[in-house]
């Protein structure tokens, strides 16, 4: 199933789970959906493909990045009635403390939604959801009402 079919059938059945395995790097990431009263929350199994620092051990920083952007996109494909992805403009990461290598949590809310432009925060957490990982600040361009 190809992004837009994914997008499609997610807006029938409410399950965003098969938009994330129509994305490679989401499905490479392991990531899961479920929702709460705040929408979306993306969660991606702790796995040794994404170590970064074996030492320690702890995620890599990338990986992060790369799980809070898809957290925000998820959101936004969520919250918005389009069935084409959001572009990222731009992510500018906070990393609060290490991230070991367990279950991660992450997500999503729209600060201010524009008719093209989406600002964003994203958090991510693990064992306790006070103690936060990584936040994010993003924008996104939307895709136009005929998408």
């Amino acid at each position: 199933m190809n992004i837009t079919e994914a997008v499609a059938q997610a807006r029938t059945d409410g399950d965003y789970q098969g938009v994330i395995d129509s994305i490679p790097y989401m499905k490479f990431l392991g990531l899961t959906v479920s929702s709460d009263e705040n929408g979306p929350l993306v969660m991606m199994p702790g796995s040794d493909h994404i170590i970064g620092n074996p030492v320690l051990p702890a995620i890599h920083g990338g990986v992060v990045g790369a799980f809070l952007e898809s957290a925000a996109i998820v959101h936004l494909i969520w919250a918005h009635e389009s069935r084409s992805v959001p572009k990222i403009i731009n992510l500018t990461v906070e990393y609060l403390r290490s991230a070991r290598v367990v279950d991660t949590y992450a997500q999503a809310t729209i600060t201010k939604h524009g008719r093209r432009i989406a600002n964003m925060r994203i958090e991510a957490w693990q064992a306790d959801r006070a103690k936060p990982v990584a936040a994010a600040h993003a924008h996104f361009l939307l895709p136009g009402e005929e998408s």
